[in-house]
């Protein structure tokens, strides 16, 4: 008797979510089976990469990451071209740092003029996030979201403090939104409810679990995120058949062990490859445990990935 491979069976599967539009349209989720488990369901639209731009030149990078976009730091627009140009990001995340009240606090007007001018110059989907000030975020991402209407974004983070504002605004000017919850299955679930109630649709609703780096939580934001998976897919909970994303370049580069140097610490190897790997590894532990969108910054780490996600959905 030849041998026959043990198979779970799922009662649901995750919704399809499409960001962007016309030829830009992105395709996520769809999936009927957990993560890296093909020979059980289908997975119709493999993981997708978006590589971070800032709005300002960001003075805390590491040299590591800087040096491949030294010459368009200063510049969001021809950034946000580099990367899908160069180095083949599926997507872009615009990161509207400036606009904390407690940095620049660069104003909403301006935040929307600099992400309409990002969304017209690429041709791929584009992810929004804020400064994470839920106040300040509703002031800003409901002016990003009617100055980019036809554009469909990804609007995050939306938290309990701001998803009426920015949820109507979402619904209003037809954009997808990335529900933020700190790392709790409840609290993911109860967001999406709010978010339902309000009126935004399901197949708009992108959840972002939050995440740690490698050797910071990753252990915990992995658990979380597979029983996510495990609600919408043995369960099938409704309220949680939603794709996730993961913002984890910011995360895995502001580990120490990404970006001490060699001198403090001569045992821990060449500081580049190092960061280089600590990106790449929590973002494969992210894969694994079902993320469906990787924000990342390093184009060694995302090569690594993407080669990855090829062998895994060939």
């Amino acid at each position: 008797m030849g041998f026959e491979l043990p198979k779970d069976n799922y009662t649901g599967s995750i919704r399809e979510v499409v960001i962007g539009e016309g030829d830009k349209a992105v395709k996520i989720g769809g999936q009927t089976a957990m993560p890296l488990c093909g020979f059980e369901g289908e997975f119709p639209n493999a993981p997708k990469i978006a590589m971070d731009v800032y709005d300002e030149t960001p003075e805390e990078w590491a040299e590591a990451v800087t040096e491949h976009f030294k010459d368009v730091l200063s510049d969001p627009v021809a950034w946000a071209q580099k990367c899908v140009n160069e180095y083949g990001a599926n997507m872009i995340c615009l990161q509207l740092a400036s606009t904390d009240p407690n940095t620049k606090d660069t104003s909403a007007e301006a935040a929307a003029e600099l992400t309409k001018k990002v969304a017209d110059a690429i041709n791929v989907p584009l992810i929004v996030y804020g400064s994470g000030n839920a106040e300040k975020d509703i002031e800003v991402l409901t002016k990003v979201s009617e100055v980019c209407q036809g554009h469909n974004l990804l609007l995050g983070p939306v938290v309990e403090d701001n998803y009426r504002q920015i949820g109507a605004s979402a619904i209003a000017y037809k954009h997808c939104v990335a529900a933020e919850t700190p790392i709790d299955v409840n609290m993911a679930k109860q967001l999406n409810i709010l978010l339902e109630n309000l009126g935004v649709s399901p197949d708009k609703i992108v959840i972002d679990p939050s995440t740690g780096a490698l050797g910071y939580g990753i252990e915990y934001s992995y658990s979380v995120m597979e029983r996510d998976r495990l609600a919408a897919l043995s369960q099938n909970d409704g309220k949680m058949q939603m794709p996730m994303i993961c913002n984890l370049g910011k995360e895995a580069w502001k580990a120490r062990e990404s970006k001490i140097s060699v001198e403090e610490e001569p045992t821990y190897g060449d500081l580049t490859k190092r960061g280089i790997l600590w990106e790449s590894v929590t973002a494969m532990n992210l894969l694994m445990a079902g993320a469906d969108i990787l924000i990342m910054r390093h184009p060694e780490a995302i090569n690594i990935v993407k080669k990855a996600i090829a062998d895994i959905h060939s």
